[in-house]
């Protein structure tokens, strides 16, 4: 069986309580898809393999705990609205125009961005997730998929086929290929009615599938259902059962104090996504209550959303406004610390994604997910504290090499498996006909 090692690094140690450290002068042993054992340098043993990483630091890949990657080819498309003329007026008329060949372009974009970054694994939530995985598969990337669905509008209240449909593929995916994984995904509590949501929530307990959907995404939206239903969304989801069936939550920026025991009863199963620069961008007035989740045992990870709003896919952006926006909404410059904010992004979105004791950390038995980073740049130096640099100062281009799996997937800042110019080409010829606006029509109205 073929070994790799990683040899003279530094590696970033995220314990599940206390401070992270830096170990220096390590060789990491990497055996077919897994890490094997992390010894000083001067202990290393035969390899078949050999990355040299003196002047670099080893971190668990990243993972982006919730996006939807094929809308990078609307990046920069929807600026400077509210959120209701965000989806009204542009992402969901411009959603009109998907076929599988522009989703399967969009996301092939986003991978490579995403592994240029030192993202591993990413959570999608997305319409043809077939061709998401197609591309996942080809770039080499690790990915949770949630085939996207609404409730059917009709009024003879039929079948929703959408959602079998959804359901199916979602099958299909759980069985496509070891770095896929699949979980269901009803858009979210405001256009998935109870019925369909208690139905997704009996086939995941049947199948052992997690849900990803979108609740509580703003204060308003919690208002709103409160005003109409009374209830908040979070309680829907104890009503339907979708919280104890296994829930990935996107924003929960509108997570009432008095939604957090409920969700501290599913908190074994329960996790929110975290994406703070929408929430600033949208001006939705409320971030992810992180501290209360916390307190409640929710485990809590970080992702970008879509670029169609957070413009990047650039998981160390979103790690840095984690920690920035939760001082400011505690009012608390000693909250979210250094090691809190690295604990969330590394642990807490491997739990975010399902993945907890395969990713997350460089542990030995866990994936051969691994980021070498370059921490000699200006803007990080100089390096008093290698954990600040990590939430505060690191960019995406810092990120040297990358292996996904035990299989170097970027070496020397290049993709390996597939050919950048391209992709972007492929991107930049399709990217006008997926915001042309001219056709009309919209597949979803937004008005929770």
């Amino acid at each position: 069986m073929p070994r790799l090692l990683i040899r003279n690094v530094s590696v970033l140690v995220v314990p599940e309580q206390g401070e992270c450290r830096i170990d220096d002068a390590q060789d990491v042993h990497v055996q077919d898809d897994l890490i094997v054992a992390i010894t000083p340098t001067d202990a290393a043993g035969p390899e078949d393999a050999v990355i040299d990483g003196p002047g670099l630091l080893a971190v668990p890949g990243l993972v982006n705990s919730h996006t939807h990657s094929p809308m990078v080819m609307m990046r920069g498309a929807a600026e400077d609205l509210a959120i209701e003329d965000w989806f009204n007026q542009r992402i969901w008329p411009m959603e009109m125009n998907l076929t599988p060949e522009r989703v399967r372009v969009g996301a092939r974009l986003a991978c490579a961005e995403m592994l240029l970054g030192g993202v591993t694994t990413f959570v999608d939530h997305y319409f043809h997730a077939d061709q998401i995985a197609a591309a996942a598969i080809e770039s080499g990337i690790r990915a949770n998929l949630a085939p996207t669905f609404f409730s059917a509008t009709d009024a003879t209240g039929s079948t929703n086929k959408e959602m079998q449909a959804a359901f199916d593929v979602t099958r299909e995916l759980g069985e496509l290929h070891p770095r896929i994984t699949a979980s269901l995904g009803p858009h979210a509590t405001y256009t998935v009615n109870d019925d369909d949501l208690r139905r997704t929530a009996e086939v995941a307990r049947d199948e052992g599938f997690r849900i990803h959907l979108h609740a509580a995404e703003t204060d308003d939206q919690t208002q709103a259902s409160l005003d109409k239903y009374g209830v908040t969304p979070i309680q829907v989801l104890e009503r339907t059962g979708v919280l104890d069936a296994g829930a990935l939550i996107a924003h929960g920026c509108g997570i009432r104090p008095e939604d957090l025991p409920i969700l501290g009863r599913y908190a074994g199963r329960t996790a929110v996504a975290s994406c703070p620069k929408v929430y600033l961008k949208l001006a939705m007035g409320e971030v992810t209550p992180i501290k209360g989740l916390m307190t409640a045992g929710v485990s809590v990870g970080v992702g970008t959303d879509g670029a169609a709003v957070h413009n990047t896919l650039d998981v160390w952006e979103a790690i840095r406004m984690v920690a920035l926006t939760q001082k400011q909404r505690e009012q608390d410059a000693e909250w979210m610390t250094v090691d809190d904010t690295l604990r969330l992004a590394m642990r807490g979105s491997a739990a975010a994604a399902g993945l907890t004791g395969k990713v997350g950390v460089l542990e030995p038995g866990h994936q051969a997910d691994v980021v070498l980073v370059d921490l000699n740049a200006p803007h990080n130096q100089p390096l008093h504290d290698p954990r600040a640099a990590l939430v505060y100062s690191v960019r995406a281009t810092d990120v040297v090499t990358v292996l996904v799996a035990g299989q170097v997937v970027v070496r020397d800042h290049r993709l390996t498996s597939m050919d950048l110019d391209e992709v972007v080409a492929d991107a930049r010829s399709l990217a006008h006909t997926l915001v042309d606006l001219s056709k009309g029509g919209s597949i979803q109205h937004y008005d929770p």
